[in-house]
């Protein structure tokens, strides 16, 4: 079954989704819903527990795959060389470290929590992507 639904509402139905799951994450665990914290959380070995983090993230990972076999269809289409998103991946890891969180937790939860931080990290990011994507596209011939 496929479902027909206008372009625009994917967005929405994903940032609010999105939004529920940071404020239940906040408000059941007391703890801010940024990716990379929650990631890096698997990688402390001192930790015992961490089924939670694994739960976060195999909602991330199952959920859209569950949403395409239910008939849901996407228009995405990947294109660039995979070298080229796996090392732009590997440095946004690095830029989340270094900037003490990654979009989600500064986007969506630090910004809505009115974090000083968060909204200069936003501003920042935001700036060097569109610097970046500005000199790199034309040099990949896009």
């Amino acid at each position: 079954m496929i479902f027909d639904y206008p372009a625009w509402t994917a967005g929405l139905v994903g940032g609010g989704l999105i939004g529920l799951a940071a404020a239940l994450y906040l408000l059941g665990l007391g703890r801010i819903a940024g990716i990379s914290g929650i990631a890096g959380a698997l990688m402390d070995v001192r930790r015992p527990e961490i089924s939670i983090e694994l739960s976060f993230l195999a909602g991330l990972t199952l959920v859209p795959m569950i949403a395409v076999s239910a008939g849901f269809q996407t228009d995405i289409l990947i294109t660039e060389n995979p070298v080229l998103l796996i090392s732009a991946g590997l440095l946004v890891g690095i830029g989340t470290r270094l900037g003490n969180g990654c979009t989600s937790g500064h986007g969506v939860c630090g910004m809505t929590r009115f974090s000083k931080r968060s909204v200069v990290s936003v501003g920042v990011f935001m700036a060097v992507a569109a610097v970046v994507a500005s000199l790199i596209r034309p040099m990949l011939g896009a």
